[in-house]
């Protein structure tokens, strides 16, 4: 194993999910929840989970919703010394109702939450200095904190021999800002392992065509590339060639925390010198078990639990 903490940085919330199918929330109905939630925390939870050294940098509340969330990631594994916790702050939150047609429908509390108030305490420099690895979340890359923290770390990590991981994770519009646009582009420059999917590959390469997006990005200098292709599986990309991995067969409960359960599997086994075939596997198997479950977080898995998985679940159509 590769030596240093994962670590990443950015926001905990909690999920309340309606029960019912529809539009919104215009009318009183049934929710279930709280569930511990948010991108940074799903992945760095699954890092942990999965046995590796890890810790998360952000903020909550001093309210349950905040507790729920440290004890679920301390439960795990994971480092949540660099977790500032803030008297009298709400802890995010993220209301979700599914549509008809699978989409869903949010209403979220984040700006105003004690995740609008991560900073580079002395807990976080700590942490941070220790990391052998730093996974970029571009959900928080628009917070001017987070993205202070992720700029002054990634010279640091390389320059001990760490790497960075990216995942986009982004809406269309975060890239039609300027400041935005060139925060991101500033990490791409800096990225060893990037985790797109969909139309993320286009948007960072500025190619429409796959192929020529993938080799755009390795002639930029990024060393792995995985595109993420949700049950169709994923793909493997460096300057050796490609290697493709289909998803497995499951009834799909919940979306949520799918992709970040992959990324953080993908980036642990990677770690562990497993193939690419190996990694590829465990990730796909890691996003898939996460949408059998309702509740983000409620999937995560050990290696242990991906291995009986893999064992009992068949796989799509390569």
């Amino acid at each position: 194993m590769i030596e240093g903490k994962i670590v990443t940085i950015g926001e905990i919330l909690v999920e309340i999910m309606a029960t019912t199918l529809g539009h919104g929330f215009l009318e009183a109905q049934t929710l279930i929840g709280p569930f511990p939630s948010g991108a940074p925390a799903i992945f760095i939870d699954q890092v942990g989970k999965l046995g590796h050294p890890a810790a998360i940098v952000s903020a909550v509340g001093d309210d349950d919703f905040g507790t729920v969330n440290l004890e679920r990631l301390k439960q795990d594994g994971v480092d949540v010394s660099a977790v500032a916790i803030h008297p009298g702050a709400a802890t995010g939150s993220a209301f979700v109702r599914y549509r008809p047609d699978g989409g869903r429908d949010f209403v979220f509390n984040m700006r105003d939450s004690a995740a609008g108030r991560i900073a580079a305490t002395p807990e976080a420099q700590a942490v941070l200095a220790e990391a052998g690895h730093l996974h970029v979340m571009g959900s928080g890359l628009p917070v001017p904190a987070v993205f202070g923290m992720v700029s002054a770390s990634i010279p640091a990590i390389k320059a001990r021999g760490g790497t960075v991981s990216f995942d986009p994770n982004i809406r269309v519009e975060m890239l039609r800002d300027p400041a935005g646009k060139a925060a991101f582009q500033s990490v791409l420059a800096a990225t060893d392992l990037f985790l797109p999917s969909g139309e993320e590959l286009s948007l960072f390469s500025g190619e429409a065509d796959e192929g020529r997006a993938i080799a755009a990005l390795l002639d930029a200098g990024v060393q792995e590339i995985v595109l993420k292709r949700g049950k169709a599986g994923a793909s493997h990309f460096d300057r050796s060639g490609r290697t493709d991995m289909p998803g497995f067969v499951v009834e799909e409960i919940d979306p949520t925390g799918a992709g970040d359960s992959f990324g953080a599997t993908f980036l642990v086994a990677r770690r562990l010198d497993k193939s690419v075939e190996d990694c590829l596997r465990y990730a796909n198997a890691a996003g898939a078990r996460t949408v059998t479950v309702k509740g983000p977080m409620e999937g995560t898995s050990s290696f242990a639990e991906l291995d009986a998985f893999i064992a009992a679940t068949p796989v799509g159509a390569a």
